[in-house]
């Protein structure tokens, strides 16, 4: 590998509130893309700084230079345990050591893996959890699926039936509440919004478990655009301002006596 490269371009659901003006939808056909595919994760979307470890250094969303954010700092300060050990292996994950619009009460770690990939594969999502744990991250937390979308997209009968519809009620059936109801809640690490103190998370991710291309022309996206994954993300989400980068406060962690990635603990931190 000569240059890094960033994470590529992952596509909002139709149904999906949280946009901005460059954000873009999955097209028409989506859900019977996803409904073919084995197996699908669904994950809990957090909200941090989309970070990369590879043998080059720590990446943030731009990956023509090293990240030196002091929001960075405890992941540049892993990296240089870990760098020897990486390879040819990108990982990818949320970085929660600063607040954004989410504070959390449950987080056992300032970094969750949601992706690796090797060379141009994006590997699966067992794969993912292996290297995590090799690693010594937490992956994203997962919520279980109780009915597949294929076997509930194929009940729907789609040709009757709005596809987008049918993602909600299928999100329903596996939350046990709607996606709008559950974006209202703390999620599976005690969200909650800081300048209210009230319940809430940021959304989802839903992937294909296999290993995948960005582009396999599964769907019509763009050669940079995820067609194996796409994302659904609550209504005004976004709370930070262009103050963000002289007001951030660190996240606090569940259990700073675990925290000893760097051989000592974050004593300012501790509660």
């Amino acid at each position: 590998m000569t240059t890094s490269r960033k994470y590529c371009r992952s596509l909002h659901a139709q149904i999906s509130l949280g946009t901005t003006s460059d954000d873009r939808f999955m097209p028409n056909g989506y859900m019977d893309a996803f409904s073919k595919m084995d197996n699908l994760i669904l994950t809990e979307k957090l909200d941090g700084q989309n970070n990369c470890f590879n043998k080059q250094g720590v990446f943030a969303r731009s990956h023509t230079a090293p990240s030196n954010h002091p929001w960075d700092k405890p992941l540049r300060d892993r990296w240089k345990l870990i760098k020897d050990d990486l390879g040819e292996l990108e990982i990818f994950g949320e970085n929660m050591y600063g607040i954004h619009s989410i504070a959390y009460t449950e987080l056992e770690s300032y970094f969750y893996v949601f992706a690796v990939r090797d060379g141009d594969t994006w590997l699966s999502w067992e794969e993912v959890q292996f290297y995590a744990n090799m690693l010594d991250f937490p992956t994203v937390p997962a919520y279980d699926i109780k009915i597949s979308l294929g076997d509930f997209y194929k009940k729907k009968n789609p040709r009757k039936t709005n596809e987008n519809e049918v993602l909600a009620e299928w999100l329903k059936a596996n939350l046990g509440m709607s996606w709008l109801e559950s974006v209202e809640t703390a999620g599976l690490l005690g969200g909650y919004d800081p300048l209210t103190n009230q319940p809430c998370s940021e959304g989802f991710v839903i992937r294909n478990s296999d290993a995948f291309q960005t582009n396999e022309g599964i769907i019509d996206v763009a050669p940079n655009e995820f067609n194996n994954l796409f994302k659904l993300v609550r209504a005004a989400h976004v709370k930070t301002d262009v103050h963000w980068t002289k007001t951030w406060k660190p996240a606090a962690l569940k259990d700073y006596s675990k925290y000893k990635w760097y051989g000592y603990e974050y004593l300012s931190n501790k509660k």
